[in-house]
């Protein structure tokens, strides 16, 4: 699972020491990169059908009921069987949808609803591969690099998400069909390299209880701390969420093409790549709760400049620093609820906190859409900033513990070990 401490200084290695982690990185990059690719295709080419910012809206919200309806079952699977063969499934699975969006479009017989239903697909995927993909970080270094590994995992995911839309906005110009191909055969690669890594023990099979089932709830609402933080996450995102609406910036508003779309898309992961990186080599240490506070309120204020600009080159600035101040509330985030839970737990926990954090970007998608539909794209954005400054300020007060929060590192005794 690690390498050993080096003999000399008894530290640990770096990330780059440990093989499976390594792999862990790029399968994560490659699986998000495709579906990145891919959500450029969809929206430009669902919008071009309809024409619909509902439809746009459409897209997230079919991708948010499997989140929501799965939680359950999602986390009994991933602290009961092989977490590598849950997400190479999950793999197979996207690869699959990808492909009949290739087909449908060669065909010539995809349309809106039909484009939906292989997204609602892909979103089941995705609602049992996010929280796995998570509970296995723990098990792939020493607790010591936790805090680095999940900011190194975050610059995947940024990585992925500079990438991912960048070339779909490229390789759309040869067609959607290619695209989606491509994509395919990426997912494809995702799960060959989940393969190769060194599985973690599976957690102890206990009866399956109603307790059980339910203990992840029970454990979060327990820890003031944890709730805190991913419920944070969950109402900043559904009020802040923008990515549903960038086709009609992109093109009504800053008057660009598909390669504006695929710049606007790339943005905020660039503010967030940059910030993931500084994060793997130093993790905070010192006022941790103020600055996730910090973090949000920043976040909203980006929102606000994007939804007022009219020049392409400000849109993409803001983006970034609304990518970046998520980037520093995420590693805080996801340190203290997975340096907070006990490994046989993990599984039901995360799977409430990726159907928490997960959930909130595509039910915020479907809630930018509406307010787009019934008042324009910019006062839905004006909105969602302002709403997102308000949860941070109403947070504050409802979790002043995690404001108090220090340090990424659990008191003694202050967590429980099984």
């Amino acid at each position: 699972m690690s390498v050993p401490p080096d003999p000399l200084t008894h530290q640990p290695p770096a990330l780059l020491g440990h093989r499976s982690f390594v792999l862990f990185w790029c399968a994560r990059t490659s699986t998000v990169a495709a579906f990145m690719m891919q959500t450029v295709a969809v929206g430009w080419q669902i919008y071009d059908m309809t024409g619909s910012a509902l439809d746009l809206g459409l897209v997230g919200l079919v991708q948010f009921i499997p989140y929501v309806a799965l939680t359950l079952v999602i986390g009994q699977i991933a602290d009961r069987y092989d977490r590598r063969s849950v997400v190479r499934i999950c793999q197979v699975v996207k690869a699959l949808a990808a492909l009949a969006l290739a087909l449908g479009t060669a065909g010539g017989w995809l349309n809106r609803d039909a484009m939906l239903a292989i997204m609602f697909v892909t979103g089941v995927a995705r609602a049992f591969e996010a929280p796995t993909l998570l509970t296995m970080v723990p098990g792939l270094v020493p607790p010591v690099l936790l805090p680095r590994a999940i900011a190194a995992s975050a610059t995947a995911q940024q990585t992925a998400i500079i990438c991912g839309p960048a070339l779909g906005g490229l390789i759309y110009s040869f067609g959607p069909t290619t695209l989606y191909v491509i994509c395919a055969v990426t997912f494809i690669a995702a799960s060959i390299m989940v393969s190769l890594m060194r599985a973690a023990p599976v957690p102890s099979r206990k009866p399956v209880t109603l307790e059980s089932v339910f203990a992840g709830f029970s454990y979060i609402r327990s820890r003031p701390i944890v709730l805190g933080a991913i419920s944070l996450d969950l109402f900043a995102m559904l009020m802040g969420s923008v990515t549903a609406l960038l086709p009609i910036f992109a093109r009504d508003i800053l008057e660009t093409g598909p390669w504006g779309l695929g710049l606007l898309r790339s943005a905020p992961a660039i503010g967030a790549l940059t910030v993931s990186i500084v994060l793997a080599r130093y993790a905070f240490d010192r006022r941790v709760g103020s600055i996730l506070f910090i973090a949000t309120t920043v976040f909203a204020l980006s929102i606000l400049i994007f939804a007022l600009s009219t020049s392409l080159v400000l849109s993409i600035a803001a983006l970034a620093i609304y990518g970046a101040a998520d980037a520093v509330s995420v590693v805080i985030r996801h340190s203290l609820v997975q340096m907070r839970t006990p490994n046989d737990m993990l599984g039901r926990v995360m799977a409430i906190n990726s159907m928490f954090t997960g959930t909130s970007g595509t039910l915020g998608e479907f809630r930018a859409g509406a307010l787009a539909a019934a008042f324009g794209a910019v006062a839905s954005v004006v909105i969602g900033g302002v709403g997102a400054l308000l949860i941070a300020a109403l947070w504050m007060r409802l979790f002043p513990d995690l404001v108090r929060v220090d340090t990424l590192q659990p008191a003694p005794g202050s967590e429980p070990k099984t």
